[in-house]
């Protein structure tokens, strides 16, 4: 057999191992890595550790250490109350306030926009008996609704290649399709997850006897909110609930606390204005904040996700092994050999997706254009169409616990929920795989081949 082809079975292998055993993928990755890249792709050890990123590596390490802070110290809590306070109370409303945060964030070129609002959402949702997934979901779509502006990393990087190549563009049209795209999705995900069962529900602060965070709705003989503060049950007359970690007491923030929240401020600044790397920003911050508290740096450190920093690093340092091995290449010049440009596009929207679930979207999309770029420029297909229904095949499947934004979300939940928002992420994720791409397809770039 090729070497392309034993790194495919070795990569169908890993997933099936992992999901039988439950276990960690990444470690499985990291060996998998060295047993195919040294004796089948011809790579030394050097080669291998060579793909190992040490800069999401940094990003995953240095963010869920700094948000640690946040949480230990209850600033997490304070922006949770601030938040409710800026929708009037409203639970129904919060899914889309993280939304439109995620997406302005990254609009305005904050790559990891997911990083900054993914610790607000998540213990958000938590606090309030929210369906956790729902909120981590919203908040990647709105990251990748807003990633293709034209001052956007991805957005400035597309229009840049397509400009080099001689291709037309349309910044306009590569930003807002991509956004009603996923804005469509998000939708869906509110109302099928949990988001219909939150309307009426409201954060009482003045509940008498409950304290601050009490949840309030409307009674009904049908049925309104559930026992115990959690949304959607049955068969309930109180017109007060409690929410399931209300936070009592005043809503001031302590020195500290304003120290922290300072940090968090000056991360979302100086990526998204300044540009400054997120993984060495979040970690001198977190200096910071350990030296003004090394007690608070001691529990802070206990909530560094190392699972999910393993996880994400392994398998992306097997998926170097798959490019070095020409797997990826092998794969895409097979499918740009085919004769009918409707079905190559299909196809290549396929493999960018699949391919981009475990790794960079930048990166897959550059390889992907640059397969599709001769078709393209003999004018069998509108580039522009391809193009923009590329980027959300390409991206849509970011929800993927592999990718960095569905690595960012799990390495904020809760430990104790960890494994099973594991698991039904990744049936999500296989869902938003198998059918994302196909429906960039069909809505992007069929209606203008017709």
């Amino acid at each position: 057999m090729t070497p392309e082809i034993i790194s495919i079975i070795v990569l169908a292998l890993l997933f099936l191992v992992a999901t039988i055993r439950s276990v960690n993928m990444g470690i499985l990755a990291f060996v998998a890595a060295f047993a195919v890249g040294v004796p089948v792709a011809g790579m030394t050890t050097e080669d291998v550790v060579a793909g190992f990123p040490g800069d999401l590596f940094l990003v995953l390490m240095g963010l869920t250490f700094l948000f640690g802070f946040a949480q230990q110290n209850g600033s997490i809590d304070l922006l949770v109350q601030w938040s409710l306070k800026a929708v009037r109370g409203r639970v129904a409303a919060a899914p889309w306030i993280f939304f439109a945060l995620s997406a302005m964030l990254i609009s305005v070129g904050a790559l990891f926009a997911v990083a900054v609002v993914a610790p607000l959402a998540i213990p958000f949702a938590r606090r309030y008996g929210m369906n956790q997934l729902m909120m981590g979901m919203m908040v990647v779509h709105g990251a990748l609704a807003g990633a293709f502006s034209p001052i956007s990393v991805y957005g400035a990087f597309i229009n840049g290649y397509l400009q080099q190549e001689g291709l037309p563009t349309d910044p306009l049209a590569l930003f807002l399709v991509p956004l009603v795209f996923n804005l469509v999705v998000a939708s869906i995900v509110y109302l099928t997850m949990g988001g219909r069962q939150l309307r009426g529900l409201k954060i009482d602060d003045n509940a008498e006897g409950q304290g601050t965070g009490a949840l309030s709705a409307p009674t009904s003989a049908s049925g309104g909110p559930g026992l115990s503060g959690t949304p959607g049950s049955k068969g309930v007359s109180a017109s007060v609930l409690t929410s399931p970690s209300a936070v009592a007491g005043t809503s001031r923030a302590t020195p500290y606390q304003k120290l922290t929240l300072l940090g968090l401020a000056v991360l979302a600044l100086g990526t998204a204005v300044f540009g400054f790397d997120v993984g060495v920003l979040s970690l001198s911050i977190a200096s910071v904040l350990a030296i003004a508290s090394p007690k608070a740096s001691k529990e802070a450190m206990t909530k560094i996700s190392w699972p999910t920093v393993i996880l994400v690093a392994g398998v992306l340092t097997y998926v170097n092994v798959l490019e070095t091995a020409g797997t990826i290449a092998y794969v895409s010049s097979g499918i740009s050999a085919i004769g009918i440009p409707l079905v190559a596009a299909l196809l290549l929207c396929y493999l960018a997706g699949i391919t981009s679930a475990m790794a960079s979207s930048v990166g897959i999309i550059g390889v992907a254009i640059a397969l599709a770029v001769p078709f393209l420029q003999s004018g069998a297909i509108d580039p522009i169409g391809f193009v923009v229904a590329l980027a959300i095949a390409a991206t849509i499947v970011d929800v993927s616990p592999f990718s960095t934004n569905g690595a960012l979300v799990l390495a904020n939940v809760d430990e104790a929920d960890r494994d099973k928002f594991y698991r039904h992420m990744l049936v999500y994720a296989g869902i938003v795989v198998a059918v994302g791409p196909g429906l960039a397809w069909l809505t992007v770039l069929v209606p203008g081949w017709l």
